[in-house]
């Protein structure tokens, strides 16, 4: 297990990617595309605007207060645990396998917030992540080399 110390906190609250206030921008921006949702809000609203993410990483939470379930039936489901401000091996190896898949669901007990940092390490080149900016919107992610790179660099701010 990982755990990230209160020093590099603050580097976590700003968007890795690019912030949009609204998901309906971005549904023509992923047409076609692999794509991949950390948070329940997120993934409920793709679901609802008919997108279906690839791989969709949950907690049943949102904004430290419960998020009724979010399900997506047929698509096979993973549940690990990850406590809060970490990153087990546990969730690392779920994604890993989903991402041989596709049509999963991660279901995290613990909180699934930092799951962005693993995903976009090893998720496919020219794939698209997306997540909550609480209170902002919502951040794309294009997976690129570069973005690899820096997922590699705030990975390393993590302890063992």
């Amino acid at each position: 297990m990982r755990s990230l110390p209160s020093r590099h906190r603050s580097i976590f609250k700003e968007p890795f990617g690019v912030l949009y206030p609204s998901i309906d921008q971005l549904i023509p921006v992923i047409e076609g595309k692999v794509v991949f949702t950390v948070g329940d809000v997120v993934t409920s609203t793709l679901l609802m605007a008919r997108r279906p993410p690839d791989i969709a990483i949950i907690d049943g939470y949102t904004m430290r207060r419960p998020y009724p379930g979010v399900s997506i039936p047929h698509y096979n489901l993973i549940n690990v645990k990850n406590p809060p401000g970490t990153l087990t091996d546990e969730l690392i190896d779920a994604i890993k396998e989903a991402l041989k898949s596709l049509q999963t669901v991660i279901q995290v007990e613990g909180e699934e917030d930092l799951a962005v940092v693993p995903l976009a390490i090893h998720a496919p080149s020219g794939s698209f992540l997306l997540y909550g900016q609480p209170g902002d919107g919502v951040v794309l992610l294009e997976i690129t080399p570069d973005i690899k790179v820096r997922a590699e660099e705030l990975f390393s701010c993590f302890e063992k």
